[in-house]
């Protein structure tokens, strides 16, 4: 039986866990006092189930939408048309100010609102439905309100859309694929 690679973090945790990582990378993390020997019997308890995983996710890294230059461009181009248009629509809608808008490529965010009322938007949004863009500047403008997620903010987020649920729901199947 061949033996399971990993990368071992220890921290203040109680708990011994494992993460399967892009590209199948497996990640124990431990509290201090873990042992090698309990690491060891932990990964070989969880086998099938890291294995299973690891293939799910190389099977996803298949699917994933490889994305070249001339789209990134393009998607760049079109983000800063499109998103400044929508962003100054919902902004008026909602009654919110904003500050400067900036389109970025980031690796697990969307969008961002900073303090001071700077937008930050990925323009991976150009890829999706433009109701999922949608969400996300609606999300994103509700922070002007609430710089949290609290109940209040949702709430401002569902007075502009209703729908914002499915939405959301959709925008992770989204991120999946891209």
């Amino acid at each position: 039986m061949e033996m399971i690679t990993y990368e071992w973090i220890r921290s203040r945790r109680r708990t011994i866990a494992v993460q399967i990582k892009e590209g199948g990378r497996v990640v124990v993390r431990t509290p201090y006092s873990a042992s090698r020997a309990q690491v060891e019997q932990f990964l070989k308890e969880r086998r099938e189930w890291i294995l299973k995983n690891q293939k799910a996710l190389r099977e996803a890294q298949k699917q994933k939408l490889s994305i070249t230059e001339e789209m990134r461009r393009e998607g760049v181009e079109k983000a800063m048309k499109i998103i400044p248009e929508r962003v100054g629509h919902y902004a008026r809608l909602m009654g919110v100010s904003y500050g400067r808008i900036t389109i970025r490529e980031q690796k697990t965010r969307w969008g961002s609102c900073s303090g001071k009322g700077n937008l930050n938007f990925n323009w991976k949004l150009t890829l999706m439905p433009a109701e999922l863009l949608d969400y996300v500047v609606v999300h994103e403008l509700a922070h002007r309100r609430e710089m949290n997620h609290s109940r209040d903010f949702w709430r401002i987020v569902e007075q502009v859309l209703p729908d914002y649920q499915t939405r959301r729901r959709e925008l992770k199947e989204w991120a999946e694929r891209i």
